[in-house]
């Protein structure tokens, strides 16, 4: 009776404590609410799919708007004297940029590649620009790499323009800063296909919806980095211009823009690197280019040609990513050039052996790039992917083949996923999502998870959504699986990291649309191919994040606990995955954004779901159908992002 005695005020407090965790305070209070909300719920509209009752057909209306908007696209004076300004001035400055490309011909423009990136990064990336740009050529692709080029130099500078104006808004004023930044948050998570319609209905097919989205989508980077290069310059510099009585105007030329630099130049990279993958993408409204050759190659399942169109995309963001990072690094360090060429002696010379080198083309009737030097690759390419086909992708002993693994994949994951998820009831998908976004966030991230997800249900495709939510937690299951493991090892061998920085660089840069065709090549068409291309394209940011966290780990920890005899998995067990916690739940952030954004672009190759829809809404001229698959996806990401994504106080109470 004693023992009992005394043991029960040790129990009361376990109890107790448990009580007073906040994630069991959440849950409980959930469960009280849901307990009186779900029987008037399931007594009101039956439990199983999204009940009709609650939906809102938009068909009709999205096509009285789009009849509307075709009708009156040449006549109303919103379009005449707004948009069709705008459109206009948009065609003229690319068709303007692309016509000097074309003036200055293959060797014009390859010698102004090669020595603009000598002057701002050094003689090693010089070559490399130039040998990228004569691949292109090589490959019968000079024509669509300067269509992507002249959009993507005009869609950069505006996109540098308008984000370098927010984000000096934002990093000079406190309440601009305050609304700009979940405007930008959201816009970064949100995949790029669903900026593509809504442009595509207010200016048409081509090139000026595509630079429209194409800025929209590039814009939130530079502004957001801009505000906080701003925001964050040096405290004491600030003061000490201040007390030598400098204005406003001159405190910003002065110390902070330069303070900034670096961040500024990040900004400039970021831009161009989502810029060119928007461009490629944006080959489905119309933008042409390099991304048009690779979206009519895969239409048709021409792996040959889709890979001569993809390796000049991978050169050009190669080559982009690696010039300007460059350039901000030695900006950002303030190098001193001091060669004989330095400044305005440096780019005369530049600029005068590019004019040489076209007028020598130009003189030697070469400007366009010759047919005689051209490598057809196509033929060569298919006929490897045949004899995949014959040798590959079936009946292989022991292991099997590709499609063989696409097929299991799809019978014991996909399927039963997607059968699962279909097959709860609304109300408790709404109550699991409202359960995640809370426990790893605030009630207002909460709201905002079920709000989305109830309009998905409110657009009318639940079921549609359901299947791209099954693939995208299928691809990311396999990629923290892959990523952490990797991101792991690589954090305690620092000769696997070297050997992988390389790899991941180059993977982390090339645009979403191009990792289609090598999964298309080795597993057909379908869900599976769909998701594994996402997995390779999310895997490089998982992995790098992963190494970091582990590797920032506080070492007075580790010694610590090396001196405690603890074995080398109990440090990783004990102390690093703790320790690394906000780092790994940005890897699980970071590795869901990135999943959906190439899960719904897999609708291309037989993704089905609402990847599919926004296909058929362009192909089929439906936009309607298409509007309503890219505001579900929209939604779709948007709690995505909030159910995995930590408010900046969890973050740190879990640092």
């Amino acid at each position: 009776m004693a023992t009992a005695t005394a043991s029960s005020p040790v129990r009361d407090t376990g109890i107790g404590a448990l009580l007073r965790h906040r994630a069991v305070g959440k849950l409980l209070l959930l469960a009280v609410a849901a307990a009186v909300v779900v029987p008037i719920l399931n007594a009101k509209w039956a439990s199983g799919a999204w009940p009709d009752a609650l939906t809102v057909d938009l068909t009709e209306p999205l096509g009285k708007t789009t009849d509307w908007i075709i009708d009156n696209r040449d006549s109303h004076w919103l379009f005449t004297y707004f948009f069709g300004h705008i459109s206009n001035a948009i065609v003229l400055s690319v068709r303007g940029v692309y016509l000097v490309l074309l003036a200055a011909g293959w060797a014009g423009v390859t010698a102004a590649a090669g020595l603009i990136a000598w002057r701002v990064a050094g003689v090693k990336l010089a070559v490399m620009a130039a040998a990228s740009f004569a691949v292109c050529g090589l490959l019968g692709m000079w024509v669509p790499t300067m269509q992507t080029l002249a959009l993507m130099i005009v869609a950069v500078l505006a996109s540098v323009v308008l984000g370098l104006l927010l984000g000096l808004a934002g990093g000079l004023n406190d309440r601009i800063f305050r609304i700009l930044r979940p405007v930008l948050d959201t816009m970064q998570v949100l995949p790029a296909y669903a900026y593509l319609l809504p442009f595509a209905l207010v200016f048409g097919m081509g090139v000026p919806a595509a630079i429209i989205a194409t800025v929209v989508y590039a814009a939130p980077p530079m502004a957001r980095l801009t505000a906080l290069g701003l925001r964050g310059a040096d405290g004491g510099v600030m003061e000490a211009v201040s007390s030598l009585g400098a204005t406003a105007r001159q405190r910003l030329f002065s110390a902070r823009l330069p303070l900034a630099l670096k961040q500024l130049m990040l900004g400039v990279n970021q831009t161009i690197m989502m810029a060119l993958s928007m461009a490629v993408i944006a080959s489905v409204i119309g933008a042409g280019g390099l991304g048009d050759r690779v979206y009519q190659a895969l239409s048709t399942v021409d792996v040959g040609q889709a890979l001569a169109g993809g390796i000049p995309i991978v050169l050009l963001a190669v080559v982009l990513d690696r010039v300007t990072g460059a350039a901000g690094e030695r900006m950002g360090a303030h190098v001193e050039d001091d060669s004989p060429l330095r400044g305005w002696r440096g780019w005369s010379i530049a600029a005068a052996v590019t004019v040489v080198a076209a007028l020598a083309a130009r003189f030697a009737d070469r400007v366009d790039w010759p047919t005689g030097w051209v490598v057809n690759i196509a033929p060569s390419v298919n006929t490897a992917k045949d004899w995949m086909v014959d040798h590959l992708y079936t009946d292989v002993p022991v292991v099997g083949g590709t499609a063989d693994w696409a097929a299991h994949f799809t019978t014991w994951v996909l399927n039963p996923v997607r059968d699962g998820l279909q097959g709860l009831p609304w109300w408790s998908v709404l109550l699991i999502v409202a359960a995640l976004a809370w426990l790893i966030g605030t009630w207002q991230t909460a709201l905002t998870a079920v709000a989305a997800m109830g309009a998905i249900g409110v657009l009318g495709v639940w079921n549609k959504s359901l299947d791209t939510l099954s693939q995208v937690l299928a691809g990311v299951a396999v990629t923290l699986v892959l990523g952490f493991a990797i991101g792991v090892a690589a954090s305690r061998s620092a000769r696997l990291e070297r050997l992988l920085r390389p790899v991941l660089d180059v993977f982390q840069t090339m645009p979403q649309f191009v990792y289609l065709i090598p999964v298309v090549a080795l597993f057909g068409i379908g869900r599976a191919p769909a998701v594994a291309a996402a997995v390779v394209y999310a895997l490089p940011a998982v992995v790098r994040i992963t190494t970091q966290g582990l590797r920032q780990v506080d070492a007075a920890a580790m010694e610590s606990s090396r001196s405690l005899g603890a074995t080398s998995w109990q440090q990783l067990r004990q102390v690093q995955l703790p320790l690394a916690r906000p780092a790994l739940l940005l890897a699980l952030n970071q590795g869901v954004v990135l999943v959906l954004a190439v899960v719904v672009i897999g609708g291309l190759v037989g993704g089905g779901a609402l990847g599919y829809d926004v296909v058929f809404g362009i192909a089929q001229g439906d936009l309607a159908t298409g509007l309503v698959a890219g505001a579900a996806i929209v939604c779709l990401g948007l709690m995505l992002d909030r159910v995995t994504q930590p408010t900046e106080r969890r973050a740190k109470k879990g640092a």
